[in-house]
């Protein structure tokens, strides 16, 4: 059968298909008058098609190859792959498993089989190399190679995922409602970025989606996806388009052979997500032509997951919840479906944290129910606090014209809305979970417009806009807290407040460009706080400290770390005389010393400040308590230097975990630990979950920091050394480039950020080839580390071994050799002689006095047992 012949059978396949079976003889022999053989082939098409709704699973194309094919033989080499198996069979293609023996790597090859029989099947192919070549996500599976058989059989390489589809994935592991929303927001993100791209996926379906062992989602198949310029240039509707999708999973515009969008992917997500939390289809097309699968799913409503009997557990009003997300994502009219993933990832994580969902009807009673079931202690005194400060402000107002004292009764106002405008919004903990809620609910809305309100009050509304702006800080709010906090310390400053007023409002704000990277800033507004506080506060008083404690932490980032420590150690000897038990901001101080000491290099020390701050935590927050977090954070990080990954991986997990679970996404600190743990998971070589981590860091920190904020550079500098290691070698040049600006610009030139940045890119210029200008960078560099000093050595060791290798692939040995062995000796020194890092050195001296024909000395170095 040629190309043509195959195009007229698919054109009178898909034409009978929507009449009647007793039909179809009559109208294929009228349309192939003296062709019975032709005829015969697409009746047996159309019955078993009807028979076992092969449609419905896998195509026309398969099914046709299934009836008219001779088996494909399975090739023993396609370039320099070796091929090793078969790991699927469809419509458009074989996939194999192949080797590359000269790389040792594994990947998926896919091939256009019988290539001859559609240019229009070629043409697809090209499409889907292109595609994939335009996306980079560690949620999609990624694209090695394309090329050609010497027949002109068209292939691409792609990453080979291990793993099982979604849906089989939580089955076999009895998922929780939980985990299946957590990896069902991995495939969302996924889509986005191909979104993104410009690209729709058209085919979302859990075969396409799988679950590596280790928890992380891969997109497969970009096979029938569409650019969205052409889609909306030319339309999409082609009459062979069924062939190349899956109709349980496809839009109603889809089966009509209408235009597809983005809107198309948000319903397959909303069919997926029903399947994943009921182990059932909302439409059940089994066993129906495709002219039957198409009106049911026109004319008939989809099953909400509530009313499906097995189903994952949750409570009835979640169910509610669920029903919205499913069926909003589904419904037929695309106007009315979420109008891009991104909104319904947001409705997703507001599920997650309990907060409403957008696409649910915006009602009081309804979002004071979400603000009550999540945390009901809290925001029933909430709501009654709410009810006093409306009652207290129409009370003082009848009640004031009555006063002859005015700063008397300005006072006590002050106090009285204050207190109870704090009890409403804060307990003291920045992890509370009724705060996200409320920034959300009616609560912090109504807590500001009630602040506007009070114009006529100054003094009242700069306490209402500090205690706001503390809530808005809390829940990384950064812009709106900036505002709220301004306008405090403007009022402070001209109504002549008293003067521990103006340093709390000055305080918070120094926390808050703390957080924002605005380091200089940060330092002036808590200095003159800490100036007012020593001078009007009795000593010792616990508010010094917590001013000593912000300082030190501001001072330390700025690279100013013995400086900062002095700031630290002070503050925590004032919280010993003050305090009679345990208490949280020792903790905090502790953390902030072990950190501190750890940028100096004196990791023993860290760890031990560590340690004690985690058992003072202990003693007084619940084992899953978000203020833990910090503390598990930085230990991790910790550990990872002294070389055990293990326990680093297994602090840092459990304080994500923490986090995800208490505060949700969208916060500074969930960002923190996914760069710090990506950090750490590449350094144990554990690459694909570092790089999954990381990722899903910037998307946060891109979403609620500045773009000039350091974090943006830290985590760059982790994400490119993961494509270093893994040979994306441009990838990397880009990411070590970028966070060099970011860090230059938020911390300085000769910030040790900063500089060790700039000597990651001198060694990623060395691995590409560019010697001279990889030369010049360490010399810079290097240079610039031993200027900053104090906390440095080990790691300017570890720069200077990589330079010793750069001057040797020159052939300066003698000048490589002093250098490489002061590196070693200064990592036995700081690390010990069994860390990963030293022996690292050590193989390298080794390969050093090999390379350069000197066995007496490499021998020296050679690992126990070898000689």
């Amino acid at each position: 059968m040629d190309a043509a012949d195959w195009e007229r059978v698919q054109s009178l396949f898909h034409q009978a298909s929507g009449l009647p079976p007793e039909r179809w003889t009559g109208y294929l022999e009228a349309a192939l008058p003296g062709e019975p053989e032709q005829v015969a082939r697409i009746l047996e098409l159309l019955e078993a098609d009807r028979a076992a709704s092969p449609l419905l699973e896998r195509g026309v194309a398969e099914l046709a190859h299934q009836v008219l094919r001779h088996p494909s033989p399975v090739p023993d080499r396609v370039g320099p792959y070796h091929i090793r198996g078969v790991l699927g069979e469809g419509g458009m293609g074989v996939v194999y498993l192949a080797e590359r023996p000269d790389l040792g790597s594994r990947v998926a090859l896919k091939m256009l089989r019988d290539a001859w029989l559609s240019p229009a099947r070629r043409d697809r192919f090209k499409t889907e190399q292109r595609t994939l070549a335009a996306l980079n996500h560690p949620g999609i599976a990624r694209l090695y190679d394309a090329d050609a058989l010497p027949d002109g059989t068209p292939y691409i390489v792609m990453e080979y995922v291990e793993g099982t589809s979604l849906t089989q994935y939580c089955r076999e592991r009895g998922a929780s409602l939980e985990e299946r929303l957590r990896l069902f927001r991995g495939v969302c993100e996924a889509v986005r970025h191909a979104h993104a791209n410009l690209v729709v996926h058209r085919d979302l379906k859990p075969s396409n989606i799988l679950v590596t062992a280790s928890g992380v989602v891969k997109l497969l198949d970009f096979g029938i996806a569409r650019q969205l310029e052409a889609v909306e240039a030319e339309g999409d509707a082609t009459p062979t388009l069924l062939q190349l999708m899956t109709p349980s999973y496809a839009a109603p515009e889809q089966l009509q052979g209408g235009s597809v969008g983005v809107y198309t992917d948000v319903y397959a997500l909303g069919v997926v997500l029903h399947e994943l939390l009921t182990g059932r289809l909302p439409h059940e097309l089994a066993g129906l032509t495709p002219a039957q699968a198409e009106r049911r799913v026109l004319e008939t409503a989809p099953t909400p997951p509530s009313a499906v009997p097995a189903r994952v557990s949750a409570s009835r009003r979640a169910w509610e919840d669920l029903d919205v997300l499913c069926l909003k994502a589904m419904h037929r009219d695309p106007e009315r479906r979420y109008p891009t993933v991104d909104a319904l990832l947001e409705d997703l994580l507001r599920f997650s944290t309990g907060r409403p969902l957008l696409a649910r009807p915006d009602s009081l009673s309804y979002r004071m129910g979400k603000a009550l079931r999540r945390n009901p202690r809290a925001v029933g005194m909430a709501t009654l606090t709410t009810v006093l400060v409306v009652g207290l402000v129409t009370f003082y107002t009848i009640r004031l014209a009555g006063e002859r004292t005015a700063a008397r009764i300005e006072a006590d106002r002050a106090t009285q809305v204050s207190d109870y405008l704090v009890s409403l919004f804060t307990a003291g903990d920045p992890f509370a979970e009724s705060e996200a809620e409320l920034d959300v609910g009616i609560l912090l809305e109504r807590g500001v417009a009630r602040a506007e309100a009070l114009a006529g009050q100054p003094l009242v509304q700069a306490q209402l806009f500090d205690v706001l702006g503390q809530v808005h800080t809390q829940i990384s709010r950064y812009d709106q807290a900036a505002e709220l906090l301004g306008r405090a310390l403007t009022i402070r400053r001209e109504g002549g407040d008293g003067p521990l007023e103006l340093a709390t409002t000055l305080a918070n704000l120094g926390t808050l460009y703390r957080y924002q990277g605005d380091l200089e800033s940060a330092e002036q507004h808590l200095s003159e706080a800490l100036e007012l506080r020593r001078r009007h506060l009795p000593s010792p008083h616990v508010d010094v400290a917590i001013t000593l404690d912000a300082l030190g932490v501001v001072l330390a980032n700025q690279g100013r770390y013995a400086e900062g420590y002095q700031f630290l150690e002070e503050a925590l000897s004032l919280y010993r005389d003050v305090l009679t038990g345990p208490d949280i901001r020792v903790a905090a101080t502790l953390n902030n010393m072990a950190v501190n000491q750890a940028n100096q290099g004196e990791y023993e020390a860290a760890e031990r400040l560590m340690r004690e701050a985690l058992a003072v935590s202990a003693e007084i927050l619940a084992p899953d308590d978000p203020n833990l977090t910090p503390d598990l954070g930085n230990l991790g990080v910790i550990l990872e230097i002294r070389g055990d990954y293990a326990g680093a991986d297994s602090a840092l997990s459990r304080s994500l975990e923490i986090l995800r679970s208490r505060v949700g996404e969208e916060h500074y600190q969930t960002a923190l630990v996914l760069s710090q743990l990506g950090g750490v998971l590449r350094r144990g070589g554990e690459l694909e979950r570092a790089e999954a981590r990381l990722r899903e860091a910037m998307a946060i920190q891109g979403r609620i920091l500045d773009p000039g904020h350091r974090n943006h550079g830290v985590t760059r500098v982790h994400l490119a050394g993961v494509l270093q290691d893994s040979g994306e070698l441009d990838g990397a040049d880009v990411l070590y480039r970028e966070a060099a600006g970011i860090l230059e610009g938020s911390l300085g030139s000769d910030h040790e950020f900063t500089v060790t940045t700039r000597c990651h890119h001198a060694n990623l210029l060395q691995m590409r080839g560019r010697l001279e200008e990889s030369e010049e960078g360490f010399r810079k560099c290097l240079a610039d580390l031993v200027r900053v000093g104090s906390g440095t050595d080990d790691v300017r060791a570890g720069f200077e071994a990589r330079f010793a290798g750069l001057l040797a692939r020159l052939g300066r040995h003698g000048e490589a050799e002093p250098i490489l062995l002061a590196s070693h000796a200064t990592l036995r020194e700081r690390l010990g002689p069994e860390h990963r890092d030293t022996r690292a050195v050590e193989d390298r001296i080794r390969r050093f006095y090999e390379e350069w024909g000197r066995p007496e000395q490499a021998r020296a170095f050679r690992p126990a047992g070898e000689g």
